[in-house]
Formats: structure tokens, sequence, C-alpha cells
């Protein structure tokens, strides 16, 4: 597995120069349709944006979008890439990358995950205000760029508390049922088992799914203000009587999408 080092760094574009952006927004599972009502000035597929690739997830149309909204510039990235996706860690960190070389300040991270809570159901969102790393591996150390990216990051506040308060308002003024809570990541590509969603309620997760914590990771440490969102896609295995699947995510997602527009409208507007 390479290293992200000053070769590749000079490889990560700037696609959109000139344009002064206000923050980035990364969809995640189902999040996609949240943003077609929006004012899309331009369009890029992943499968042109050096180093980042097409997307291989059903949910994640592929597409980098510059939006203006309310006068001001921001960058979607329509869909996001996995680790499990077994192209590495360099896909999964472009986003962070191109954010450092447009000079990008925020970054928004969405995803759909399952709810380890009572008092969640699906297609509630929970603002992330901590996480949990059980993907078995940092992605820091797969980057050789210490003017960037110090050795030791602290990791103390990576979800920044103004953009989660601005998040959670804009969720609440979209009559979304918000809550706040710990995602844990694991690898993926297999949803977890009923015991391992067990531990992970007793290590004081809220919700669990396959992303989100390397991105957040490796932006904090590049000295971005993070926030990060799940929509309540599921309950976790063990704690509903349905298998699992992929198209129930989606459907649950999809199932509040309006209103999920206008969250990313209300958070944009006031970041």
């Amino acid at each position: 597995m390479n290293c992200i080092n000053s070769e590749i760094m000079e490889e990560i574009t700037n696609p959109f120069p000139g344009e002064e952006i206000v923050c980035a927004t990364v969809l995640g599972s189902g999040w996609g349709e949240a943003i077609e009502n929006f004012n899309i000035i331009q369009k890029i597929d992943y499968s042109d944006i050096p180093l980042l690739g097409q997307t291989t997830v059903i949910g994640h149309a592929g597409s980098l979008l510059l939006i203006e909204h309310e006068g001001r510039k921001f960058i979607v990235f329509q869909g996001r890439r996995h680790f499990y996706e077994n192209k590495g860690w360099l896909p999964v960190l472009v986003p962070v990358l191109m954010c450092i070389k447009m000079g990008i300040k925020n970054i928004l991270l969405t995803n759909a995950g399952g709810g380890l809570s009572e008092n969640m159901s699906p297609s509630d969102v929970m603002v992330i205000s901590d996480h949990i790393n059980m993907m078995g591996c940092n992605p820091l150390m797969m980057i050789d760029l210490p003017d960037i990216f110090p050795m030791f990051s602290d990791q103390s506040y990576i979800y920044c508390k103004e953009l989660q308060n601005k998040l959670f308002v804009s969720a609440v003024k979209a009559d979304l049922q918000v809550h706040k809570g710990v995602y844990l990541a694991v690898t993926g590509p297999t949803f977890e088992t009923p015991a391992e969603i067990r531990a992970y309620k007793t290590m004081g997760a809220s919700a669990v799914g396959m992303s989100t914590v390397p991105t957040a990771m490796v932006a904090n440490a590049a000295g971005l203000k993070v926030a990060g969102m799940t929509c309540i896609s599921n309950l976790g295995a063990g704690l509903s009587p349905n298998a699992l699947t992929h198209e129930e995510v989606s459907e649950n997602v999809g199932a509040v999408i309006p209103k999920m527009a206008k969250m990313l409208g209300n958070f944009w507007a006031g970041v």
C-alpha cells in the first residue's frame, strides 16, 4: 500500500480554481438525492478526478458538484469511496487532500448507520459528537506529509462543537428527529453480528457504520473543522427482527430526503 507523500500531493488537483469555497460535504449512502434541487454550477465524475476513481457501491453516484447557495459556493462529494472496496486508503482520503489544495476550512461528513439506542428509529438523524475507531487501522499511518499532518494529532475535539450545534439546529428546523451521539466505524462490508452490537453498546456507541471516521481523523489532523451526521437507516443486528440489507438502508434514508435537503441548506447558510 503506497504512502501518501509530497509526490502524491502534487497529483491532487483543484478542479475549481479561483472559486472561494466555504464548505465541503461528503454524502453517504442514500444521501445523494438530497442535493438535486440545489443550484449545481458544475459536475465532475469521480473517474475524471486523479487518484479518486469511480465508486463501486449502490447509492453512491460518484460525482463532485460545485453548488451555489445563498450567494456562496460549496462543493459536494456525491458518494464516497470505502476502505472495504479494497483500493487502499488513498481514494478514501482524496476528498480531504482536495480540500487542503482548495483551501477549504470546513467539512461535513454524512453517512447511513445502524442505530444502537432504543430511543432511535429508522429515518432519525444523529449529529456525531465523537467516534470510536474499530477499523483496525489508523489512516494517518499511511501519510508522510509532516508539514500538513503532525505525527501526533490531538483528537480531543475531532467534531467541532460550533458546527455540531449548527448542524443540530439545522436538523430541528428541517423537522427531523435528531439525536447526538457516538459513531463507531468498522471496515465492513458485512453488517455486524448481534454479539458485536452488544459489545459496541457497552463501549458507548450510539450508531455503527463503515465510513466517516478515517476522513474525520485526517481532516482534523490537517486543521479542518469537521461536522458529522448519521441518518439512522436501520437498527443494529439483534435489535430488529428483520435481516439487514443495503436495500433497507437506502430505503430508510430515502424516506427523509426532502427534510435532509432542507437540513443541508440550513447548515450551509449558517456555516
